[in-house]
């Protein structure tokens, strides 16, 4: 990817950027030599955080100004109440949050449990929530937040109640946090991708996956850097004038 943003003295944080869509949008600002924070669950096979290491060695081999990787879980109130600290006290604040952080556990209603429903709930809505009220609180002035919903939060997708549910509410939070951070000239906006190519989207089953090609006009599934480079736009200057919107990236799937 060319550079087309430079990010030098921005402290910018990606929840959930060990791999997949996280780590190409950590990625992309290192890139544009940002200072660039890891953050990843810590999981009890240790596999998160081995990612996320590769990850920063990643960024740093990309130009970052300076790597740092946190660990917290996004769901738990005071878990990021501490991460939050930890950004201030080792990169001074924060100018860029990226709430990326998110999990599937995909029935119909009919099979869903209660733990599989809250689940969702507490990491793809509670956390965005947990995650922008203590940003909030060290984000400097003209700072932004890019929030990673869902076009399963605008049409709703068969077997994702929970999941289409939670990002649904991201939409709605995005919204009225746009409002409520626009006297501090903070921008909060929302992108919903389609199908793009990760670890969730290798479960799903190929026939499946073909029919989902079929229906998507440019006639591919998205990749990663497709949602870091309009993350990158959002985040950017250029943008100042952008809040409150929901940027589908579909390939042209809502069309």
């Amino acid at each position: 990817m060319n550079i087309r943003y430079d990010y030098t003295g921005k402290v910018v944080l990606v929840t959930g950027s060990s791999r997949g869509i996280g780590a190409s949008i950590i990625e992309a600002f290192a890139q544009a030599k940002a200072t660039c924070i890891v953050n990843y669950f810590a999981d009890t096979e240790g596999q998160n955080a081995i990612d996320a290491k590769a990850t920063a060695e990643k960024c740093k081999s990309l130009g970052a100004s300076e790597v740092h990787v946190l660990a917290a879980d996004v769901s738990q109130f005071d878990s990021v109440a501490e991460l939050m600290k930890q950004v201030q006290s080792q990169c001074g604040g924060l100018d860029i949050l990226v709430n990326n952080a998110g999990i599937i556990r995909d029935r119909t209603i009919k099979k869903m449990t209660s733990d599989d429903w809250q689940a969702v709930i507490n990491t793809n809505l509670t956390g965005v929530f947990n995650c922008n009220k203590h940003a909030s609180e060290i984000l400097r002035e003209g700072g932004r937040i890019v929030n990673i919903s869902s076009v399963a939060g605008l049409i709703g997708i068969h077997g994702q109640v929970n999941y289409s549910s939670a990002k649904a509410g991201v939409i709605a939070m995005t919204k009225v946090l746009a409002k409520e951070l626009a006297k501090r000239k903070i921008t909060v906006n929302a992108i919903a991708p389609g199908v793009v190519q990760t670890q969730m989207v290798a479960t799903i089953k190929p026939e499946m996956l073909a029919e989902y090609e079929k229906q998507i006009p440019v006639g591919r599934i998205g990749q990663p850097s497709d949602i870091a480079n309009a993350v990158l736009f959002l985040s950017a200057e250029e943008s100042s004038y952008i809040t409150g919107q929901v940027l589908p990236i579909t390939g042209g799937w809502l069309v």
